[in-house]
């Protein structure tokens, strides 16, 4: 059985390693093209495995104590990569500076030259978590040299914000999920998959209530003149928002070639052009409502689970395809928009695909208009041209595509309605009268 070598072995063969890459530029031109590629993913194994030893090293000195403040002669300034505050708070806490914050930070700069212009506060951060939690699955990951130390960080600000909303036999798991993106993909994908996450793990409304939350947040702001005829505005949007403007956006922003003449625009001006073309196209249609839903969304979800309202679905096709929608996300747009489901009998196989004949037509529309005039929510009062038609009995329940099951509501009373679970109801005389009290959908409709 060959001997595990000793620190001294170890020592003389990082040294030759440093010898190897050093210089290494001079003997390049000895690759074949093929091999360049193969090179770079070695060096690129040894820099997380560098990494990896670093965490080692300074869980080692915090260990020993190695990291008091009164051993440590370089400046304990902020860290540049660190988030604001950090190192501040560590040195209010004696015990902390002891085994590594400020103290920590400056030990590793004065002995890690490369981090003093940013990487010490984040590597000090991961060592004392991996210290003072049993994290052995980020532990391995990250002493394999499998995830660098930043995605690594990554996922544990990431498991903070997921765990205490886990069902508590899913957190392994979800620790797996991440640090598999992590060895392969960047903090951005790592982030992204939060909402499948939720939808997947999640305690019960989880995902519902970081979407509907997310909602409250959309705004967008007041034109900004650049100064050279041109106008800045800042959007911001929820899931749903932005994927129902995405699906909206993707066939008015496609390249529009004319007899072999290419479309020169770039994807971000085809944009800009399809959301003025959007905007044009809703107050300028000649009968004032439009004949196409509003959106065509295809969105895998089991029936059943829509209309019990137990899981989330995905959408597919188009550019916004991967979506992660909650069940209560997927009911609103259901009223209005071109919502085709897939419908699904176990994984992989299709048994049908939804139609759009259940939204309410262009004339079933206008005889709202009619009957309604305005918003049905009692003070709003916005004209009915600008509503949307809204199903008394939910369509996911099994809701007729009627008028006597119809109202009109406004986009955001419509949410409202949705939101607040409330019912209303079509009285003899055509008049719509809601019990505005929260729930009052679900109580009904016992």
């Amino acid at each position: 059985m060959e001997a595990t070598p000793d620190l001294t072995s170890r020592r003389e063969a990082m040294a030759a390693v440093r010898s190897a890459l050093a210089g290494v530029e001079s003997v390049l031109w000895q690759a074949t093209g093929s091999e360049l590629g193969p090179l770079l993913r070695e060096i690129d194994d040894l820099g997380r495995l560098v990494e990896a030893a670093r965490v080692a090293v300074v869980g080692e000195a915090m260990s020993r104590g190695e990291m008091r403040s009164d051993l440590v002669t370089t400046s304990s300034s902020p860290d540049p990569g660190s988030p604001a505050g950090s190192d501040q708070s560590a040195a209010e806490d004696p015990t902390r500076a002891v085994a590594g914050g400020v103290a920590g930070v400056g030990w590793v700069r004065e002995w890690a030259p490369s981090l003093r212009a940013g990487g010490a506060g984040q590597l000090v951060r991961l060592v004392e978590r991996l210290r003072s939690h049993d994290h052995a699955q980020l532990r391995e990951a990250v002493m394999s040299g499998t995830v660098g130390v930043g995605n690594a960080t990554v996922c544990v600000r990431e498991m903070d914000r997921l765990e205490p909303r886990l069902q508590p036999e899913a957190v392994s798991s979800v620790w797996s999920a991440l640090l598999d993106l992590a060895a392969a993909f960047g903090p951005r994908e790592i982030r992204a998959v939060r909402p499948r996450l939720l939808a997947e793990y999640g305690a019960e409304g989880e995902l519902q209530a970081d979407q509907d939350l997310a909602a409250r947040r959309a705004a967008l702001s007041q034109p900004h003149d650049q100064g050279d005829g041109t106008f800045d505005y800042v959007l911001r949007l929820d899931v749903e928002g932005k994927t129902v403007l995405e699906a909206a956006l993707g066939p008015l922003a496609a390249p529009r070639p004319a007899d072999g003449i290419p479309d020169l625009r770039g994807s971000d001006r085809r944009r800009a052009d399809a959301l003025v073309e959007l905007t044009r196209r809703a107050v300028s249609c000649p009968e004032g409502t439009p004949q196409l839903a509003k959106a065509q969304l295809f969105l895998t979800v089991d029936i059943d689970d829509l209309r019990n309202e137990v899981k989330a679905g995905t959408t597919i096709g188009g550019a916004d395809a991967g979506t992660v929608l909650a069940p209560q996300t997927i009911r609103r747009i259901a009223c209005d928009a071109g919502l085709l489901p897939t419908v699904m009998a176990g994984p992989g196989q299709v048994l049908d695909l939804g139609t759009t004949t259940r939204c309410f037509t262009s004339a079933q529309t206008k005889a709202l208009w009619l009957r309604d005039h305005a918003c049905t929510i009692p003070g709003c009062g916005m004209p009915a041209q600008w509503c949307e038609a809204h199903h008394l009995v939910h369509w996911g329940d099994g809701g007729r595509t009627d008028l006597d099951n119809g109202v009109l509501l406004c986009g955001y009373h419509h949410r409202w309605v949705h939101d607040r679970r409330l019912m209303g109801h079509l009285t003899r005389n055509g008049r719509v009268v809601w019990d505005l009290t929260p729930g009052s959908y679900d109580t009904r409709r016992r």
